[in-house]
């Protein structure tokens, strides 16, 4: 085994690969990711604070779209790729540099939604296409290194790179932002089409089901760090205020940690890596509806971004409003979760619909208790408590329903 990084080939990787997991290179990659979602975490709770939910919907809609799908394709094409030699280390500084300089085009493109003239998307489509260009320059290195698959990369390359112009023609005409709305959902199902054109006509690419599910698995932790962030926000918020350390700071503080614990548990009760090995095929509404996830868990964090300014009475809205900015996406998540759950297995369990509205009404009542005068804190227990239905049915009941599908599937 040689411990050297010079340059090999890009042959493509074994996707029966034993004890395959992510690289310290991967793992690095996904650092930057923290700041990007950090950015857009708190420019929409600033809008929100502000009352401005079209601005904050508008501009992280877009911003997480566009750091969602350049982690997607990064992921992917390193596991089916990734031979850590130099030139994909190289490569890989790149597309964080790419991160970094989207991460600080994030505001800007908020501002233009609170203005409602003109996107200024300038540095966030600068990032991008630095990202974009280095994966098309390791697809074509791909399809030179990788004849049986050489269709298939060039496809990629060739997507990427006629979408990559599409948003630089954008920037240039400078259309109103009604229009360049438009126009940028046009590009956004170009791009989305791309690895469905490229995989399912000239062939799948030799990525790792187990990899796969384990990288998709590391980004939710990491989006789950602004959940975090966000409790510790809120907690500071009771510390500075008069009445310092008290009860409520204690309830935030335990309602904020049991929430990111339930939102982690009840995630990973997904058989994603079993399920994709079995059937490759779902892999697309899969991989593709965790955009939404992890837009929910960044939501969540700015949601609790807004508490924390409710609390310091340094925001223009109310509790209520601040703990629906928790529980409508922590909604969001639990939606997309049973979804891509349902759609993986194939399979609906009428007991999975009881923990759904289970953990629905939970979140509803938390906001009507707020509402009623109950504390932050204490409605952020309720929040909390939703996940961790979904935790406790499938602990009590739910694993054994999933132990007999998965020996169905593996018979």
């Amino acid at each position: 085994m040689s411990l050297s990084h010079r340059t090999t080939r890009m042959t493509g990787r074994d996707p029966e690969e034993r004890h395959r997991s992510s690289t310290p290179l991967e793992l690095l990659f996904d650092l930057t990711f923290v700041v990007a979602f950090s950015q857009i975490s708190s420019q929409a709770a600033h809008y929100l604070e502000e009352g401005d939910v079209g601005t904050a919907l508008g501009g992280f809609a877009f911003t997480t779209f566009a750091v969602s799908w350049a982690w997607i394709n990064y992921s992917w094409l390193a596991s089916a790729y990734d031979n850590d030699d130099v030139f994909f280390r190289v490569a890989t500084l790149v597309e964080m540099l790419g991160v970094l300089i989207l991460a600080l085009g994030v505001p800007p493109v908020f501002d233009s939604f609170a203005q409602g003239e003109y996107l200024d998307n300038s540095v966030v489509v600068a990032g991008y296409v630095v990202m974009r260009v280095a994966a098309v320059v390791l697809w074509l290195r791909a399809a030179k290194h990788d004849p049986p698959r050489r269709r298939t990369a060039l496809a990629y390359a060739m997507n990427i790179s006629i979408a990559q112009v599409g948003w630089v023609v954008l920037v240039i005409l400078n259309l109103p932002i009604g229009t360049t709305f438009g126009v940028a959902l046009l590009l956004i199902a170009f791009e989305l089409a791309g690895p469905l054109y490229a995989e399912l006509k000239y062939g799948r690419t030799p990525w790792h089901p187990h990899h796969i599910a384990e990288r998709y698995g590391l980004l939710v932790i990491i989006t789950l760090g602004e959940v975090v962030l966000g409790t510790i926000l809120a907690i500071s918020a009771v510390v500075q205020s008069p009445e310092g350390w008290s009860l409520e700071a204690i309830l935030i503080a335990l309602g904020g940690t049991a929430l990111v614990f339930g939102l982690w548990w009840s995630y990973f009760t997904m058989p994603s890596g079993t399920m994709l090995a079995r059937h490759p095929g779902r892999a697309w509404v899969w991989g593709y509806g965790h955009i939404i996830l992890f837009g929910s868990l960044v939501g969540v964090g700015a949601g609790l971004h807004v508490a924390s300014q409710v609390i310091a009475h340094d925001a223009h809205v109310d509790a209520a409003f601040a703990l629906a900015s928790v529980a409508i996406p922590v909604l969001v998540f639990e939606v997309m979760l049973f979804v891509l759950y349902t759609f993986l297995v194939r399979r609906f369990d009428p007991f999975h619909l009881w923990l759904f509205i289970g953990s629905v009404a939970l979140l509803a009542l938390s906001v009507v208790a707020v509402s009623a005068g109950l504390s932050i804190g204490g409605a952020l227990l309720i929040v909390a408590a939703s996940p961790l239905v979904i935790v406790v049915g499938y602990e009590t009941v739910g694993h054994r329903h999933q132990a007999a599908l998965l020996e169905t599937e593996l018979a």
